[in-house]
């Protein structure tokens, strides 16, 4: 392999002649070799929107001469548009607060322009990464910005993952507004519910998450770029963090504000960590939804079977025919790994000290593959299966009619106690409430059947209305 030799201060090193990063990114990949996972392509955009925007502040203030600021926005545009992804290299763990990845960007966008001016990789003449790629920045004000851009650029696309299956979930509930079937609490048999409620309830669960989940994502649109090193701003031009906020507006299409106090946003994840916490929010809801339609469709003999879901795949390599709840499923192990994610944010989010938060690089990781993760399940969680189910009415009367709950509808005529002993009786006897109600004499005729009117008992009201004024 061709090499070219560059010397930091530390001493020389070669490094691959072709490559756009340079000494400083070398020692990272050496020193870090952990889990092969490199920085997730909206945490690059973001450190590469900050680099750009800067660039422009600075040539706006005249800090930056003109032609080396329009460089480095050249070489930005190509990395936004798809090129030397490949070069971003540092793995995900790395040395505290994310130097390494912001010295990677620094190198990248460095070497880049100066070819663009006809300069060779490695000179670093007339740009220099640290002198004018990162002019007026430090990696502590830096990655938390980038943490905030990433992780607004990310959720557009959670949100409308949420959005349908919200969607999904309430036209299965109006579909589903007439089967009528028994409830469950403990996993026992409870009152009857319309499999119609259980699905608008599952929607508007998710309609509330969503509400929370850009609620606590607008806390991350105050930006602390400008802090620089403890967040005081040195070094940094009066005008920059105003600046700043107004080009990462333009390039990111976010609405960004900048921050009264940098050094609050420095010193504190907690943002982070709330949006975090909204997001496991969201995945606590979502895992039960999974397990209750893993739940409501088990069988087919054996089970419930209450609900059919679209068959995606053979769901054994020994037993032929048999269909499993695959997508559910998957939706269970994405929310067993969004909720590790969120646990590691909690920790690394406490960890910092002072002015800095060291724990950086695994937070901003976590909290984007999670979002990226939860997305992707989500989204296939409703076209794959919520929008497909359907209900098997003929079983959810089956065991509506079976069910000795139905006496609750008795109690408010008959006394607690006395319809407790027909609950028992039909458990001993096998007969149904209302056979068993019949041969005992105890109703009959309209009183009967408006007691034990199926479809009132799912709605608010007292069966019959008894013990209201005009009724029995």
């Amino acid at each position: 392999m061709l090499t070219r030799l560059e010397k930091d201060s530390l001493g020389e090193k070669p490094v691959p002649a072709d490559a756009l990063y340079g000494i400083q990114t070398v020692r990272a990949v050496e020193n870090f070799p952990i889990s092969g996972l490199k920085p997730l392509p909206a945490f690059v955009d973001a450190v590469i929107w900050i680099k750009r925007s800067a660039a422009l502040t600075h040539r706006e203030t005249g800090r930056l001469e003109a032609r080396l600021a329009e460089a480095i926005v050249q070489a930005a545009d190509e990395v936004l548009g798809g090129r030397h992804r490949d070069q971003f290299v540092v793995d995900v763990y790395q040395a505290g607060a994310g130097t390494s990845h912001n010295m990677n960007c620094n190198e990248v966008l460095a070497n880049r322009a100066n070819e663009l001016l006809g300069g060779r990789r490695g000179e670093y003449r007339p740009v220099h990464p640290n002198d004018h790629v990162n002019m007026a920045q430090s990696t502590n004000d830096v990655i938390p910005t980038a943490m905030r851009l990433a992780i607004l650029a990310t959720l557009p696309a959670l949100l409308g993952a949420v959005d349908a299956l919200a969607r999904a979930l309430l036209a299965r509930g109006l579909a589903f507004d007439h089967v009528i079937k028994s409830g469950r609490t403990h996993l026992q048999d409870a009152t009857p519910i319309r499999l119609g409620q259980e699905f608008t309830a599952y929607g508007h669960t998710v309609e509330r998450h969503r509400h929370k989940l850009t609620q606590a994502a607008d806390w991350l649109r105050t930006l602390g770029i400008g802090g620089t090193a403890v967040g005081t701003g040195l070094n940094a031009e009066p005008a920059y963090p105003g600046l700043m906020v107004k080009y990462l507006s333009e390039i990111s299409g976010l609405e960004l504000t900048a921050g009264e106090d940098r050094i609050q946003l420095m010193q504190s994840m907690g943002d982070l960590a709330s949006f975090s916490g909204a997001v496991r929010a969201f995945v606590l809801d979502l895992n039960k939804l999974a397990n209750d339609i893993r739940l409501m469709a088990s069988g087919p003999r054996t089970g419930l079977a209450e609900i059919l879901l679209p068959p995606v795949q053979p769901g054994s390599s020994i037993m032929p025919g048999k269909v499993n709840p695959s997508i559910a499923e998957m939706v269970n192990q994405v929310c067993y790994q969004a909720l590790g994610l969120d646990t590691t944010v909690a920790l690394a989010a406490e960890a910092g000290q002072l002015e800095l938060n060291v724990m950086m690089p695994v937070i901003a990781h976590n909290v984007v593959f999670g979002l990226q993760i939860v997305a992707n399940a989500v989204r296939v969680f409703a076209e794959r299966c919520i929008a497909g189910i359907e209900a098997d009415e003929r079983l959810c009367a089956y065991w509506l009619e079976r069910s000795p709950a139905l006496v609750t509808a008795l109690a408010p005529k008959l006394g607690y106690a006395e319809a407790a002993q027909l609950a028992k009786e039909a458990i001993a006897t096998g007969l149904t409430v209302k056979a068993l109600i019949i041969q005992k004499g105890l109703l009959q005729g309209k009183e009967l059947e408006q007691i034990l009117d199926l479809r009132a008992m799912t709605d608010i009201g007292v069966p019959g209305g008894v013990g209201l004024p005009g009724g029995g």
